[in-house]
């Protein structure tokens, strides 16, 4: 009887909080529909020159900066999940740094690493290799944001899965690589893809380190959330069509990381 006593309330604050924050998301995502509707030229603005290179930009720096995370990240998740060394609990904290520093502050700091007068700059400038504001650039930005997301979702799916299931494999005589990609890997698989969609999501909606340390360059380092600032200087029916593919790129992200996840793997 008690339980239920403290239940209750508990349980009505829940859903009062849950109504308030459906409300609080919800609501700028309805009014920026509503708006983007009542465009007279929508479409016009979504298939215009400055929409469509701005995407692709982002669509191309994006992927390839997801593919530098998972390459790199991948392994890396998997060593702080297995080792309990001190440096690899110093590195694991690291790895959250990404999170809580503001964006524009890694812009500034990769522009004082990578910069003409940085730290490696001028070495790397006598190589004939200039990264600020440049395509690369972009990519830079991408993956110091974004990586956090993927390497920590990576980490507890590792985590979660004994570590008996690699001793039985070797002590079968399955290879520690046979043993990483056929048993180790699938079966931290939903937590990879969790982590991918929402690196993803991050490095599509990247601004303030891509602005600081690539600059806003149409065609070069212009991706969409930066071509929605700039277009929020002249029209802003323009911007809201922008807003608008950006919120639908990112809403198709969930919806697919969500399917992927519930009938690939929850399903077996």
């Amino acid at each position: 009887m008690t339980a239920r006593v403290l239940a209750y309330p508990a349980g009505v604050l829940g859903s009062g909080g849950a109504v308030l924050y459906v409300l609080f998301i919800g609501l700028p995502v309805v009014a920026l529909l509503v708006r983007a509707a009542q465009q007279t030229d929508f479409i016009g603005a979504v298939t215009g020159d400055v929409a469509l290179t701005a995407l692709r930009l982002s669509l191309i720096t994006s992927i390839i900066s997801m593919a530098v995370i998972v390459l790199l990240g991948t392994p890396f998740a998997y060593l702080l999940a297995r080792s309990g060394s001190a440096w690899t609990r110093v590195v694991d904290n690291l790895v959250e740094l990404p999170l809580v520093l503001p964006p524009v502050v890694a812009g500034v700091a990769m522009l004082m690493a990578f910069g003409r007068n940085g730290l490696i700059g001028p070495g790397l400038e006598g190589l004939g290799i200039a990264i600020p504001f440049t395509t690369t650039a972009v990519i830079f930005a991408q993956v110091f944001v974004a990586s956090p997301f993927f390497i920590r979702s990576a980490k507890l799916g590792f985590q979660s899965i004994p570590k008996d299931y690699e001793d039985v494999a070797r002590t079968l005589g399955v290879s520690p690589w046979r043993t990483f990609f056929r048993i180790t890997l699938p079966l931290a698989g939903p937590a990879l893809v969790t982590g991918l969609g929402l690196a993803w999501a991050r490095a599509l909606s990247e601004f303030g380190a891509t602005m600081m340390f690539a600059g806003n360059l149409t065609g070069e380092t212009q991706t969409m959330p930066l071509a929605i600032m700039t277009a929020m200087e002249s029209s802003l029916d323009n911007a809201l069509a922008l807003s608008v593919m950006l919120l639908t790129g990112s809403i198709l992200v969930l919806a697919a990381l969500g399917l992927l996840t519930r009938r690939k793997w929850q399903g077996r």
